[in-house]
């Protein structure tokens, strides 16, 4: 997802181009969140974002509001330390409890393995939206 959206201005991140309910950004984000949601939340462990962002990012969400400069580049610069820490802790074995989840896949999420099979798949899902988007993209 990083490579995706590297070269792109914030503008081009942030645009919704025609045909599509969000923006480029918000798929980025979105993914990021969606992994605390999957792996974290539904684990009872604490997320790394409020969840006022999850609230904001998840699934549903409207991906119309533009993110700052300051907002992506925290964003980025935490994405691989997300995916780093998620396997730390599946290591460590901290995923103990996991409510069940059904998904929009009609994909049953009962284990920490199934959510890091399910984020996998969705994250997939949002770097299709990413780069179909890019060629929808106005030149700026």
């Amino acid at each position: 997802m990083l490579r995706a959206i590297e070269g792109l201005t914030l503008e081009q991140l942030n645009v919704v181009p025609t045909g599509f309910n969000n923006s480029i950004g918000w798929n980025f984000v979105h993914s990021l969140a969606t992994q605390q949601i999957l792996c974290y939340k539904l684990s009872g462990l604490p997320s790394v974002f409020s969840d006022e962002l999850l609230e904001h990012f998840k699934k549903g969400s409207s991906g119309k509001a533009p993110l700052t400069d300051e907002a992506l580049q925290q964003f980025k610069a935490i994405a691989l330390p997300l995916i780093d820490q998620l396997e730390i802790d599946y290591m460590n074995q901290s995923f103990r409890e996991f409510s069940t989840y059904e998904t929009s896949y009609n994909f049953t999420i009962h284990t920490i393995d199934d959510a890091i099979v399910m984020n996998n798949a969705h994250e997939a899902l949002h770097l299709g939206y990413v780069m179909a988007m890019k060629h929808c993209l106005p030149i700026i």
